[in-house]
């Protein structure tokens, strides 16, 4: 990374310079240069800016992975905005609430988000005082809401570059995570966290401008982020990975391969799904270098499966919570595992950061004990989106210093530090849960199934599972006082409120809950009536 990148956007465009017709982002038959991306992302910040973005206003993203996505993240960047990226596949009401939360100046949408962005509108009133930019080639496709501009609208602006007056403490983007009280929670995070990140990871995996980096994640997911910028910073190329080939492991690899890709990175569930297809041929890929993994744990046997096939290739296991920046930790698999059993630690503290395995008195543990993990360092989020409660509850001071600036963050995690020095996970202390890398909190979808109005109690539980999830979701529900449900109709209803991924896959129908001996939900019994049921 040049030691002159200040901001973000700088990477585009210290690159558009340096290697003008270089591609810097490949998306199927779709493929735009360093110049081209420089020059139309300008024009869509002068777009911004004449719709009324001011510094630090927010605008939302609701569009497919794509080449016109990423110009219009690097567009609002050049503008001063903060760019909040939203899953276009989730229902309009959760998609409301996050508008309604970050309250953005405006929206860039394409493909299906014509249409939903009605739907939204429906719920959200103030969308009718949002500036919409549609970034689609095709027609926009809605009839209640009328885009400020389009990219024909945009196209005759200037393409010089803009001044910034934002610096590295400044907000670059908002994700909205899963949040237990059913209302989606956003992360912010800083150019200088992402910077801080990318100055260690351009390093260590010595990434270039020869490089061919895959963009594997949704944009609201935030390994999307070092996909994105990594490759900007480092004069790569990024191949856009279409979502669809998510659920056809040996097309994936036919990807992987005729894309001659130096670097796959991707959540474990990915791998190991290809591994259960026998997706990868013996001593295939020869172009890879190094295959990343963030965001779960990957098993073992489909480390080993990939490890066995591709013997050229280099394995890192990434660590890291949104709060924290993409990543926090990382580990390289030094040779094949001879054990399936054998555990893989999520490693040592990248530079600038540190894991810390502490009790309930903030006391670091001795070594091989299970404590709770946190994360100090450059990383560390500003917080959540105006909720200083949640903010207060999981950012604290850190013990270890009398600094009142040192802030350390709660990551839900349990972890030891091996005698190796390694940190190694232990699953999680509260309800949370990771699902194809989606941070899935089982209390947002509890409090979504309270909203539908139909239900007297119920409890979300998961059981591990050996899909592509590597878990599945499972629901005990007590009907209210004279009401008829079933499975199929509380789906149906749920699928207004949440995404696809948070619906529970397994359910039963009670009079009433479990309880154990203090009078809570036995959860714990529940877990196991849907263990013995999945597996007869």
């Amino acid at each position: 990374m040049r030691a002159d990148a200040r901001l973000l956007q700088d990477g585009l465009t210290l690159n558009a310079e340096r290697r003008p017709d270089r591609r810097a982002i490949v998306c199927g038959a779709d493929a735009v240069t360093y110049a081209q991306l420089d020059q139309r992302s300008n024009q869509l910040a002068r777009a911004l800016i004449e719709a009324g973005c001011r510094r630090g206003d927010r605008v939302c993203l609701i569009m497919p992975k794509s080449v016109a996505a990423i110009e219009s993240i690097e567009g609002i960047l050049k503008a001063d905005c903060v760019y909040v990226p939203i899953d276009p596949a989730s229902p309009a009401i959760r998609i409301a609430k996050i508008i309604e939360q970050c309250e953005p100046r405006a929206v860039l949408g394409a493909g299906p988000a014509g249409k939903l962005l009605d739907e939204v509108a429906k719920h959200c009133p103030a969308m009718t005082e949002i500036a919409i930019g549609w970034m689609d080639v095709d027609t926009y496709s809605g009839r209640e809401l009328q885009p400020a501009f389009s990219r024909t609208d945009y196209a005759a602006r200037s393409t010089a570059p803009l001044e910034s007056r934002n610096g590295r403490h400044d907000p670059a983007y908002i994700m909205f995570t899963s949040g237990s009280t059913g209302v989606p929670k956003g992360v912010v995070i800083s150019h200088g966290n992402v910077l801080a990140f990318l100055g260690w990871a351009l390093k260590y995996f010595g990434l270039n401008s020869s490089d061919r980096m895959s963009g594997h994640p949704p944009l609201h997911f935030d390994l999307s982020v070092f996909d994105i910028f990594g490759a900007s910073h480092a004069g790569a190329e990024l191949h856009l990975v279409p979502h669809e080939l998510n659920l056809l492991p040996h097309k994936l690899a036919d990807f992987i391969r005729t894309s001659e890709l130096t670097q796959w990175f991707s959540v474990p569930s990915l791998l190991n799904f290809m591994a259960k297809f026998d997706a990868l041929k013996p001593d295939d890929f020869p172009t890879l270098k190094r295959v990343l993994w963030c965001g779960e744990v990957l098993p073992t046997p489909a480390l080993i499966y990939w490890m066995k096939r591709l013997p050229h290739v280099t394995f890192d296991n990434l660590y890291g919570p949104t709060e924290a920046t993409i990543a926090s930790s990382y580990f390289r698999v030094p040779a094949c595992p001879d054990d399936e059993a054998a555990q893989i630690p999520i490693g040592q503290a990248c530079d600038e950061e540190e894991l810390l395995v502490l009790n309930d008195r903030l006391d670091v543990v001795p070594t091989g004990v299970v404590g709770d993990l946190y994360i100090r360092g450059a990383g560390l989020s500003q917080g959540y989106w105006r909720d200083p409660e949640k903010t207060n509850a999981v950012f604290l001071p850190n013990p270890l210093t009398r600094d009142p600036t040192d802030r350390i963050y709660k990551t839900g995690d349990l972890a030891s530090v091996g005698g190796d020095g390694q940190v190694y996970m232990h699953g999680r202390s509260d309800t949370q849960i990771k699902s194809r890398g989606y941070r899935i909190e089982l209390g947002e979808i509890e409090a979504a199934l309270h909203a539908l109005g139909v239900l007297r109690d119920c409890a979300v539980v998961v059981i591990p599972a050996e899909g592509f999830e590597g878990m599945t979701i499972c629901c005990t529900c007590v009907p209210a006082t004279g009401v008829q449900v079933d499975p199929a109709g509380l789906k149906r209803l749920l699928a207004r409120r949440l995404p696809s991924y948070m619906i529970p896959t397994l359910w039963r129908i009670a009079d009433a809950l479990p309880q154990n001996a203090s009078g809570k939900t036995d959860r714990v019994k529940i877990r196991e009536e849907f263990k013995a049921t999945s597996s007869s």
